[in-house]
């Protein structure tokens, strides 16, 4: 099993823990059969981890698009995301069966207008 560490060392990304406690935004179709995967992940604020992850192809502008999920629950949930999670803010992930996309994207530290 690859750790979150690994997937830090493989992309040259610092490691910030994303604790079991801490919430996690996930759309509701998070565990369906939609692809892709995906994950982007913003800076900290209170018990967030700044995770957001969706599937499919559409990311909704929506309030109500994402609902806060302890991070211990994406295990069970989806558990493919796990080694993830330990990317610092500013990264994404997007993956679908064999394929895997990761990169940094700097807008994602930017603060919203």
């Amino acid at each position: 099993m690859i750790t979150q560490r690994q997937v830090c060392s493989r992309f040259n990304a610092e490691f910030i823990d994303s604790s079991e406690a801490s919430v996690t935004g996930v759309s509701d179709n998070v565990g369906s059969d939609a692809l892709p995967i995906n994950g982007m992940r913003v800076p900290l604020s209170g018990n967030s981890n700044g995770w957001f992850i969706w599937q499919g192809e559409v990311l909704s502008n929506s309030d109500d698009f994402f609902r806060p999920l302890h991070t211990a629950h994406l295990d069970e949930l989806c558990p493919v995301v796990v080694k993830y999670l330990g990317l610092p803010p500013g990264w994404r992930f997007l993956i679908a069966g064999d394929h895997e996309d990761v990169w940094f994207d700097p807008s994602l530290l930017l603060s919203p207008e």
